[in-house]
């Protein structure tokens, strides 16, 4: 136990001094090992065979595919489609926001490039017709983790490499969960939405169609400008769940076809452009390989000395049901997520929990979507929320003025879907079950 403790206070002073993750989950092994007189040979083939993994290079196609978002043109093209298909009702200029996230989400796999896109574009524009810039800017904050639960998901990834489950399972399993977010959102947005109009900022009336006609109109032109951009997802789907191409092949045809797209149909994309989409998807892909890996080593060494089984031990022990031990996974994954990325966490908690579940009974691919709702709303959370800190800096707004809108969207959405996905196994199973079978996904 004194190895254990050393372990654990290395990881918690070195978060609180600020140390970077990646090293704190090496030195904490070490320290711990150390400490125990174990030797540390373990350390190295550990860190290569996490890294050695096939699902690590969907991982870094679909990252590259997402950075190409706003480069390719591809953003601008949803944003207008999203405007003529929900544009004429009450909050729909608003709405746009969300059904905008819902659909680039089935392109980057991640919450960062969502709103990177969509803020610059949508923040600006919006203020013109009256719309307050927090208001606007605190929406994107809020719907941009459904790019973790809309296939494909680069947690759903991570997830399935750690835990050992179906890919094409885990990208089922989130749907309906981020298709229930993003209809809470849009219900929640109309109810307050017309509070967050101010009149004095409103410099020209929004184009809108101002007949159905009109509407249909300009429906069948944004959807023929957008079918180029909107055909991406659609290939990834119908390759992976037509049995033509694997996970890693999709993320690969989806980077490509970006570029394609980009270069030749929208003309928008050019060299400089693909530079700093590779640039920054080298940064991100690097971030995350040194993450998984240090991690699984931490991981790893908690399993060796048997904290996970204690872990297990002592919930059972605290808690007699069930239901109880599920809320309390929720909560710990919460609190974490409002100090750590999703990332770390995943890496982390997983393997501690993997025991405690499989002994409740819980199915692999449920557990997987409760934790990547649980990542998904820590983007959300302040303190250390990651969407806040990047709305702050790309729409002008306070952090505290964003925070104050994110926290009502979390907790009139957030949580009851959060709840729903938890106690209602069919909500994250019954897709997967329905297009997989019961001898994929498992009994639930």
């Amino acid at each position: 136990m004194g190895a254990v403790s050393i372990a654990l206070i290395t990881l918690f002073v070195g978060m609180a001094i600020g140390m970077p993750l990646c090293w704190l989950f090496i030195s904490s092994s070490v320290a711990g090992l150390l400490a125990s007189g174990s030797p540390v040979t373990f350390l190295a083939g550990t860190f290569f065979h996490a890294v050695d993994n096939y699902v690590l290079t969907a991982v870094a196609f679909f990252i590259f595919a997402g950075s190409l978002l706003s480069e390719a043109g591809l953003a601008d093209r949803i944003v207008r489609f999203s405007y003529a298909l929900v544009g004429r009702l009450r909050g729909g200029m608003e709405a746009v926001g969300i059904v905008a996230t819902l659909f680039l989400s089935a392109l980057t796999g991640s919450s960062i490039p969502c709103i990177s896109a969509l803020i610059p574009l949508l923040v600006p524009r919006l203020e013109r017709y009256g719309y307050e810039k927090r208001y606007t800017a605190a929406l994107l904050c809020s719907s941009c983790f459904l790019g973790y639960l809309i296939p494909p998901s680069v947690p759903a990834l991570l997830y399935c490499l750690i835990a050992q489950q179906s890919v094409s399972a885990m990208f089922l399993a989130t749907i309906i969960p981020g298709l229930l977010i993003a209809g809470g959102y849009a219900i929640l947005n109309y109810i307050i939405c017309p509070r967050f109009i101010n009149p004095a900022l409103i410099v020209e009336a929004p184009a809108v169609p101002a007949t159905f006609g009109e509407s249909v109109k300009e429906l069948g032109k944004a959807t023929w400008v957008a079918l180029p951009a909107l055909g991406c997802p659609a290939l990834i789907m119908v390759g992976i769940y037509g049995g033509i191409c694997t996970p890693n092949e999709a993320g690969a045809i989806a980077a490509v076809y970006c570029m394609i797209v980009g270069y030749f149909v929208y003309r928008e994309l050019t060299i400089e452009g693909t530079r700093r989409a590779l640039y920054s998807s080298i940064l991100s892909i690097g971030v995350v390989i040194v993450l998984i890996a240090t991690g699984t080593v931490f991981g790893r060494y908690l399993i060796k000395i048997g904290v996970a089984q204690m872990v297990a031990n002592y919930a059972m022990s605290l808690f007699h049901t069930k239901a109880m031990i599920l809320m309390s996974m929720n909560v710990v994954l919460l609190v974490l997520g409002m100090f750590i990325d999703g990332t770390p966490i995943l890496v982390l908690a997983v393997p501690l929990f993997l025991p405690l579940m499989q002994q409740l009974g819980v199915n692999l691919v449920h557990l997987g979507s409760i934790v990547i709702l649980n990542i998904g709303l820590g983007v959300i959370t302040p303190p250390f929320a990651m969407s806040l800190f990047v709305g702050t800096r790309l729409s002008g707004c306070t952090y505290m003025e964003l925070a104050k809108i994110v926290l009502l969207f979390f907790f009139l959405v957030g949580i009851p879907v959060l709840l729903l996905t938890t106690y209602v196994p069919a909500i994250s199973c019954w897709l997967p079950t329905l297009v997989l079978g019961p001898e994929v996904v498992g009994s639930w």
